[in-house]
């Protein structure tokens, strides 16, 4: 880490973010892709207080699952024009390659200012994984899982998580009141979040007894598939000064990415193998990455937004972050330090389960959950103060 020492100071000056919603069967009877990214990135300008963006934003990337081009597409209605657009496409890590390359093109000099779009509009029901019938990207996926549980007729997301949440189980004596506590924790948090898909809330005993998905997961204990888009403008200190910004700039103080360690596919570790397969070494990596770069540990963190795909990874990520130990994931819950007036809050927007779930945009939408908190701790929308802005995220 000590060339990215060595790099310049990156800053967010400024994030955009529409309502998630729930797709419609009839797409007509809801903005399409280009008005809410439109919206998202407007957004974003006028809460920099970037009023002439032109010359301004001097690259564009934008995560989008389901849309050939959609950056061109989204930035020429902005009146952005003539500029780099990458369009990129990692499913759920999306909206996070899309921040991380604007905080490298502008840590390393290229740019002074760059955006970073996440924008996704998604079929209704549950998401599948296959494809036309060839090669997929989740092929070894679905072979090591296939090996370790064999495949159920279920939504096939969820068999990879509620598996791994079984899993869990099995190791370490976690109950299925411990998931489900975490679908009613997403929920009642995401009850004052006025960008949230679902705002209702649910009694512990309501998460359980929703129809089942797979396992112990329940619907309320799923993500949804959504629509929705997010923008942050990503900029340099130099700019953040040019442009008096220093009020409300928050400097992203590190960054990682990973992909899956060879752990993932190794059969030799049966115990784990689920568990493994869904990412926890490649999150834990990652963790540790961060907290090198930032000098920071576990024990400095207050607020963490993380991929809460279903609760079982909410649950198996809080030992990847180090929030707590290996297989105490479901003690962190059960004890409420991953609310309000715990240790730690833990997706203080509801997170993917009750914010929802589009997927180009998920990790873009945090940093306009902690431009909030920074600017108004005794809103409505949270309650607590923390003691630093470090947010642990994969």
């Amino acid at each position: 880490f000590a060339n990215v020492a060595k790099m310049r100071k990156v800053y967010v000056v400024g994030v955009g973010m529409t309502p998630f919603t729930k797709p419609k069967k009839d797409p007509k009877v809801q903005p399409q892709f280009p008005e809410l990214g439109k919206k998202a990135v407007e957004r974003a300008l006028e809460d920099a207080g970037l009023k002439d963006k032109r010359g301004l934003i001097e690259q564009a990337f934008v995560g989008c699952l389901f849309n050939v081009g959609a950056g061109q597409r989204i930035l020429y209605a902005c009146d952005i024009h003539g500029i780099p657009i990458s369009n990129l496409n990692n499913a759920c890590a999306t909206g996070s390659n899309a921040l991380y390359l604007a905080r490298q093109s502008v840590m390393s000099g290229l740019n002074e200012c760059c955006l970073a779009l996440g924008v996704e509009k998604m079929k209704p029901g549950s998401l599948g994984g296959g494809g036309d019938g060839g090669a997929t990207a989740l092929d070894e996926h679905y072979r090591v899982m296939y090996e370790a549980r064999g495949i159920a007729k279920a939504p096939p997301m969820a068999q990879f998580f509620g598996g791994a949440g079984r899993e869990h189980q099995a190791l370490y004596g976690t109950t299925d009141d411990q998931f489900a506590m975490i679908g009613e924790k997403n929920h009642r948090h995401s009850a004052n979040n006025p960008y949230s898909q679902f705002r209702d809330v649910y009694t512990l005993d309501q998460i359980k007894s929703a129809p089942k998905v797979f396992e112990m997961l329940t619907k309320t204990q799923c993500s949804p598939t959504s629509d929705g888009a997010a923008a942050a403008i990503v900029c340099s200190e130099d700019f953040v000064i040019k442009h008096g910004l220093q009020g409300q700039a928050i400097e992203i103080i590190a960054q990682s990415a990973r992909t899956d360690s060879p752990s993932a596919f190794d059969q030799k570790n049966k115990k784990r193998t689920m568990i493994e397969l869904i990412g926890s070494a490649m999150a834990r990596n990652c963790a540790n990455d961060v907290y090198q770069q930032s000098g920071l540990t576990p024990e400095d963190v207050d607020v963490v937004e993380l991929h809460d795909c279903f609760s079982a990874n909410e649950l198996i990520t809080y030992e990847a972050l180090q929030l707590c130990g290996e297989g105490e994931g479901g003690k962190l819950i059960e004890s409420g330090n991953a609310t309000f007036g715990g240790k730690y809050v833990v997706n203080p927007s509801g997170g993917l389960i009750s914010k929802g779930h589009p997927l180009g945009v998920s990790t873009v939408c945090v940093f306009r959950s902690f431009r909030k908190f920074n600017h108004d701790c005794v809103g409505n929308w949270y309650s607590s103060m923390c003691r630093t802005k470090l947010a642990a995220s994969w």
